[in-house]
């Protein structure tokens, strides 16, 4: 097998390369910006989340500067409001929730079902724009004021400080535009545009995770946009929504933010579960253990995501029957998220795994993502979370959960797919070293917080008590250390671009349908129909060393009238 991950031989034939695909049919910066191919938008939104997340990344590194000592360092007061405002505000709104779906997503749903490009191209193409309109107004927030309520907004502070409250709020207004687009489009593409032989429980797990978000995306964004609709008129008008000197509720405002926030948390780590499910197969060589199980704990998740949104407000002076069912539903919701672990341990179970690139991502995911869950299950606990709310206990559950998850699943399926996208291939061995680093990395930051918050350590604080120095300077150097580990994974596909190989059709004997087009697709993804084939039957692939990658077995596809079980050659 590892003759698919190694360098090749001089001479060794590679998977022939059409000399016309969707990177190279036109060229000028019009044939990019008005594109309405998806695999294109797909890049451009690849490039835009990245440069976000370079963007939070610095905001960040200037956090943890600032905390390396008590009192001032580099910064003083205010701007340090301003700076993890902006920093979880970028992260969260122009990072994390359109990563996956948007940057991934895009390129991927269509080819994954056969199809030649989403149900609304010319809307894919609007949610692009529409996305960069929300990022220019987020950002102009810096120039014109700062933002410094944090990144939820919270009245009612937000409706009286002088900072750039109602420019921010309209960006992240547009931003859900672009989200609910987005959604709308996967959710009509999978419903029409499916090979009548793809039935949904030969759908793969990542569009199943997809459409999962793709709900979440449709139904609780309009919230997200009436909140701030909301908060833009108290302030614009007075008009005391949120505000109790005019009769309005200051805690209405937190029950509407977490109603739409607390299901864009699924929204983040749905479709990083969907990719994590496809890399565990692929790499284990096996099937997926449980498809339907894992298939129906992502509906699951959607729909228990939008009853769970009090244990936000536990300490906001709710009722305690409220605060006793919210605590109920938070444990339920963990069922399906357990569900999912099991089968991808199952799945490795006596697998031959294949530590490649991604699947070492993969496997970070389920370790740092079994951490956050977890420690959810304390901030579940009513007597507990009195105790740890606000704390850097929640700051350190939060990362595990989002950049740990989210993140590392994001770098996962982009080294995965990366060959497919690019046609190129990239260094293995830097590969893992960058995984390396972002492993050991992240929890150098993070865990030490863990013991910060349990020692009731509160977070956003500008200053702390010396005990926590400690801590603090752990957790500023595992950042930077952080940081350099991106640099090296961004230098390796950078790296790859450049001089690396060529990528064969399929380097690594998955079956899903993005696999049977070259690398890079076409313009309009198959030069000939795709063959029906088991998303996971990993054996209907066969390695050929002339292509330097797999191909399938020779026999007819199972829709095939000619098809003759008994002609089939004999698997393993």
């Amino acid at each position: 097998m590892s003759v698919a991950y190694d360098e090749p031989e001089v001479g060794e034939l590679l998977a022939p390369v059409p000399s016309e695909n969707y990177l190279n049919c036109s060229h000028g910066f019009w044939s990019w910006a008005a594109t309405v191919d998806h695999k294109r938008i797909s890049i451009m939104y690849l490039v835009s989340v990245l440069s976000a997340f370079l963007l939070g990344g610095i905001l960040a590194l200037m956090i943890r500067m600032e905390l390396w000592t008590p009192g001032r360092t580099i910064m003083d007061h205010d701007t340090y409001n301003h700076t993890f405002t902006l920093h979880g505000a970028v992260m969260t709104f122009l990072f994390i929730i359109p990563s996956i779906p948007a940057a991934l997503g895009n390129f991927l749903l269509p080819v994954m079902i056969g199809a030649k490009d989403v149900a609304f191209p010319r809307m894919n193409l609007g949610s692009y724009y529409l996305w960069l309109g929300g990022a220019l107004f987020l950002l102009a927030a810096i120039v014109l004021g700062g933002l410094d309520t944090g990144w939820t907004f919270y009245t009612p502070y937000s409706t009286t400080t002088n900072s750039s409250v109602i420019t921010a709020s309209m960006g992240v207004f547009i931003l859900g535009f672009s989200s609910i687009f987005t959604g709308l489009n996967f959710i009509v593409t999978m419903h029409t545009m499916r090979p009548p032989w793809m039935t949904w429980f030969k759908l793969p797990l990542f569009l199943w995770a997809i459409y999962a978000t793709s709900i979440i995306q449709v139904l609780a964004t309009p919230v997200l946009g009436i909140t701030l609709m909301l908060l833009i008129a108290e302030r614009a008008l007075g008009i005391g929504i949120f505000d109790p000197k005019l009769g309005g509720d200051p805690v209405l405002f937190q029950h509407f933010f977490w109603f739409y926030s607390h299901p864009a948390v699924y929204i983040m780590i749905l479709p990083a579960m969907g990719v994590i499910s496809e890399l565990i197969a692929v790499f284990s060589r096996k099937p997926i253990f449980g498809y339907r199980f894992i298939a129906y704990s992502s509906l699951a998740i959607a729909l228990l995501g939008f009853l769970v949104w009090g244990h936000h407000m536990f300490t906001s002076g709710q009722s305690r029957i409220s605060a006793i069912v919210f605590s109920a539903l938070t444990f339920t919701v963990s069922i399906p998220s357990a569900i999912k672990v099991f089968n991808w341990l199952a799945t490795m179970y006596r697998g031959s795994i294949l530590l490649v690139t991604p699947m070492c991502y993969a496997l970070s995911f389920i370790f740092l993502f079994t951490i956050g869950g977890l420690t959810g299950l304390f901030l579940g606990a009513l007597a507990v979370d009195v105790h740890l709310h606000d704390t850097y206990f929640v700051v350190a559950h939060f990362h595990y959960v989002m950049m740990g998850g989210t993140l590392v699943a994001f770098l996962g399926g982009l080294f995965y797919w990366w060959p497919k996208m690019t046609g190129r291939m990239y260094s293995e061995t830097w590969g893992r070293i960058g995984c390396l680093g972002v492993f050991v990395a992240f929890n150098l930051t993070f865990f030490p917080q863990f013991i910060m918050g349990s020692r009731g350590m509160p977070r956003r604080y500008y200053n702390y008590p010396p005990q926590f120095q400690f801590y603090h300077q752990m957790s500023t150097v595992g950042s930077f250390l952080l940081g350099l580990s991106l640099c090296v994974v961004a230098g390796v596909l950078i790296h790859s671009l450049l001089r690396g190989r060529k990528a064969p059709a399929n380097p690594w004997g998955a079956a899903t349908l993005e696999w049977q087009t070259s690398s890079p697709p076409p313009l309009y993804n198959f030069d000939t129909d795709p063959v029906e084939v088991d998303p996971y039957d990993l054996e209907s692939q066969v390695f050929d060393p002339l292509l330097g990658g797999y191909r399938l077995r020779e026999f007819p596809a199972r829709n095939h009238p000619d098809h003759d079980l008994a002609s089939e050659p004999a698997r393993v």
